[in-house]
């Protein structure tokens, strides 16, 4: 009979609908790895789009359901009728659930990818100043040397930020969300201890290097006197020398 058989359709795709709530949108999803939210990213989307493919099977089943309509005795009409809208109601849905789901799960997994993408750029920026540090920890040279190294320290520190406050940003729209939370508290807490050091590290520098600027230019001071005062002392002593000046005549110079 063409009624059971008609149900029968409507039957199994409410089951498939039930099905496919039940397994993608009823469930708690919890994510503590990057895999388990990349997994659920690309199951979402299988989900998504076997939903798309069932439209065909809901338009073949509305035609079916429509077509017996136009044919059967009218009290066989309100029951199949009343049935089929709850159908298409109840995929129109399931779709739409999904749809925004998959969105969601897709803005989540971008928001993951573009915090690691920023905590690595700011430990690059944190392994320059590392080098930096190691480079001027025992630096040799007179005020001009030491002072390009103290202005090269000081323009790599002005450093702006941005990156900074988008990693607090991203980190904590997912953890709001209970998503890696364990991981991403992790991964702040080390990037933000080393943070912390490398800065104050770079503080006592600078300042170790603007002492060693001030005594390195009152040792060139203190040699640039001395180097003048020899200057006049060889002027006079040569000028004895040729005035046949006896070094006994002298006795203060001859010293």
């Amino acid at each position: 009979d063409k009624t059971v058989s008609l149900r029968k359709d409507l039957s199994e795709m409410h089951e498939w609908i039930t099905q496919a709530e039940e397994e993608y949108l009823e469930r708690d999803f919890e994510y503590k790895t990057p895999d388990e939210l990349q997994k659920a990213v690309e199951e979402l989307k299988r989900a998504k789009e076997e939903a798309a493919q069932k439209e065909v099977k809901v338009k073949l089943i509305t035609d079916s359901v429509n077509s017996f309509i136009a044919k059967a005795p009218p009290a066989a009409h309100e029951a199949l009728k009343k049935e089929l809208d709850v159908l298409i109601t109840s995929y129109q849905r399931l779709c739409s659930r999904l749809n925004g789901k998959c969105k969601t799960l897709e803005e989540v997994w971008a928001c993951w990818r573009e915090l690691l993408s920023y905590l690595d750029a700011e430990n690059k920026w944190l392994n320059e100043i590392e080098l930096k540090l190691k480079a001027t920890e025992n630096i040799q040279g007179g005020a001009e040397e030491i002072s390009e190294s103290l202005d090269s320290l000081e323009r790599l520190m002005r450093h702006p930020e941005d990156n900074r406050n988008q990693i607090r940003e991203l980190a904590q729209t997912l953890t709001d969300g209970g998503i890696l939370d364990e991981l991403i508290n992790e991964k702040l807490e080390k990037f933000n201890t080393r943070w912390e050091e490398l800065q104050q590290q770079a503080v006592r520098r600078q300042k170790s290097l603007e002492q060693s600027i001030q005594s390195a230019q009152e040792t060139d001071k203190t040699l640039r006197l001395i180097q003048e005062s020899l200057a006049v002392i060889d002027k006079q002593l040569t000028a004895y020398i040729a005035d046949r000046v006896d070094a006994a005549q002298v006795p203060q110079e001859a010293q």
